[in-house]
Parts: C-alpha cells; sequence; structure tokens
C-alpha cells in the first residue's frame, strides 16, 4: 500500500490541505472542530508526516548541537563529571524529541566547524560545556541569533546554569576552619575557567575574612595537577594543614602526595574536594567534598535551551551549594 499523503488527510476530513498542515504543524489558530476532524483522520489513515517536509514549514531541524570544548590534556574526557553531564543532557534532549549532534571545539579548526555547521542551519540550537573564558565560540555563537546556553557561566551573551562556586569553596573552608584547621591551602583549577576563578574567590573570602593567609597552589583540574601541586604546597609549607582542591580528582591526586609523603589524612593534613563524583565515596579515606547536582545541572540547562525555543526570557540561576562531610576532614 502506498504511504498516505496529505491530500488524502484532508479529503478524509473535509478540510484543505492547509487546514491539515496546520493542525500537524501545532498551529494555534486552528479551530478546535477542525483539529479534531483532521486527527481523526490522521489516526484513520494511519498518516506518518514527512519529517524533512515538516521541518522545511516550520523551520525546525529539531536539531541540538552539544559542543564540549575538550582541551589537550583531555579534562572532559577524563573527568567522570563531564562523561555524566553529556549523557543526562542528551536522554533529555532525545526525550524532547530533540536530535543530538556531539560536536568538539577544543581547537580552532573545532571551533571553526562548530561555527560554519551551526551557520549552515543544521540545529536549532546549541548547549555549551566545558567553556574557557578565553574563548571567543560562545560570543560568535550569540551572534548568530539561534538559541545558545551554557553548563556554566561563560560570555555575558549566553544564558547559562551553574553551581554556586563561591558559596561552596565557603563552605569548604570554613569547614576545615571549624575542624580547627589553621594554614588551609587551596588548589586552583585553571583560572581561564569561570568556575576555577569562582571558587578561588570563594577560599579568598572566607580566609580573608576569618583572617588567616591564603596558600595557593594552580592546577588544572587532573589528578596529575593535583598530585604535583599537592608536593610543591608541602615543599612550601612543611606545616600545612588541610587542602581545598578545586575538584575531586585534584584532591585525589593530592591525597596520593600526602600518602607517599608519609602525612596521614586527615590526622596531619585535612582534604577537600569539589563535585561529588562517586570516585569520592572509594579513595582512602572517603573524602570530603561539595556535592555538584551533575544530573539536575545538565537538566536544567536543557530546560533553559527549550525554554528559550519557546520564547521564554532566559533567566540565568545557580544550583545551591551543599557540603558532603566524610572522613577526609
Amino acid at each position: 500500500m502506498s504511504r498516505p499523503t496529505l491530500e488524502a488527510v484532508a479529503a478524509r476530513a473535509g478540510v484543505s490541505k492547509s487546514s491539515v498542515s496546520r493542525v500537524i504543524n501545532g498551529a494555534p489558530t486552528v479551530a478546535p472542530s477542525i483539529r479534531e476532524v483532521v486527527l481523526r483522520a490522521v489516526r484513520e489513515l494511519g498518516y506518518v508526516p514527512h519529517a524533512a517536509a515538516r521541518n522545511l514549514a516550520t523551520r525546525r531541524t529539531n536539531a541540538v548541537a552539544l559542543v564540549v570544548s575538550d582541551p589537550p590534556k583531555g579534562l572532559v574526557s577524563d573527568d567522570p563529571m563531564f562523561s555524566a553531564v553529556v549523557r543526562q543532557a542528551s536522554r533529555k534532549l532525545e526525550a524532547a524529541g530533540k536530535q543530538v549532534v556531539l560536536m568538539l571545539a577544543g581547537s580552532d579548526d573545532g571551533r571553526a566547524r562548530v561555527v560554519d555547521y551551526v551557520a549552515a542551519g543544521h540545529v536549532d540550537g546549541v548547549m555549551l560545556v566545558s567553556m574557557h573564558g578565553a574563548d571567543s565560540l560562545p560570543a560568535t555563537l550569540a551572534r548568530r541569533g539561534l538559541p545558545v546556553v551554557s553548563l556554566g557561566r561563560t560570555n555575558p551573551a549566553v544564558p547559562y546554569v551553574d553551581n554556586d562556586n563561591p558559596r561552596g569553596a565557603d563552605l569548604a573552608v570554613r569547614h576545615l576552619l571549624d575542624r580547627g584547621r589553621r594554614r588551609v591551602a587551596t588548589i586552583t583549577g585553571p583560572l581561564d575557567m569561570t568556575a576555577a576563578q569562582e571558587r578561588l574567590t570563594g577560599y579568598h573570602a572566607a580566609m580573608r575574612e576569618t583572617g588567616h593567609r591564603s596558600i595557593v597552589a594552580l592546577g588544572d583540574f587532573t589528578r596529575v595537577s593535583g598530585a604535583d601541586a599537592m608536593r610543591q604546597l608541602l615543599q612550601d609549607d612543611p606545616a600545612l594543614d588541610a587542602v581545598f582542591a578545586a575538584n575531586d580528582l585534584m584532591a585525589i591526586g593530592a591525597l596520593r602526595t600526602l600518602r607517599e609523603s608519609g602525612r596521614r589524612v586527615p590526622d596531619d593534613v585535612a582534604v577537600i574536594g569539589f563535585d561529588d563524583i562517586e570516585a569520592a565515596l572509594y579513595t582512602s579515606p572517603p573524602l570530603t567534598t561539595v556535592h555538584s547536582p551533575m544530573t539536575t545541572w545538565a537538566s536544567a540547562t536543557v530546560d533553559l535551551l527549550l525554554a528559550l525555543f519557546d520564547g521564554a526570557p532566559h533567566t540565568p540561576f545557580r544550583l545551591p551549594a551543599e557540603l558532603v562531610v566524610r572522613e577526609s576532614t
């Protein structure tokens, strides 16, 4: 049997082709009586709209680009937080009827491909993940005029959902001070990323307000950088008694260095991370950390993008910070 056509539906319903098209494309101006007879004809004939034709009529592709900035050190591929975020965002977008196009933008060529793909009209919107502050891609995409959102704050022109990074860092530092620690260091993330900047700001504020001296070592959100930074901190200040690492991977690296140096955790040095990845439960000892609700974060960012598709105002917001206390402090 041949596939039922739009004309056949119109003939069965006794209405025009344009009326059938408006019903199928969800136009709000169709009278309820016409909508009812058209939908009945659709069911009776088993009509399935041709996706390409409908997309042409509505100027929608029903596709979303999930753009991940994967720097050369492999931050995204190595960090389970980002794999969880990408997985949850993809599931939610697909449940909303959107085709997900995963694109990497960790190089100049990668960013150029993303811009060309978006400019060619292949997607209805873009969700950005793991952008660096100096990256021009968010602003470039925002100027294209289609909906763009970011998981984490990037460019002022791009709506976002983020953790309350300053508050999370403040909770971590004050927890250490409340436990009697007095020489509290921090290991930062890459300072061209907003999350790393904000967590450092929260650390500085808590130390300053409580009258303690800041002790800072630079990391890049990887285990290796956490181990190296912890080694440098111990060389510079052997009396150090606590460290706040700006993510869990660096905290895990710091734990290894402390163990190799003969320091006991938390007896000699207390350690706190940020993100609450699954591995934080299985370190020795289990890691105190600031909980980052990864699936909620990803879902909220998708909700923001879907709202933009419907013309809703783009109001950025932050998820509340929560400290999860375990044996490392």
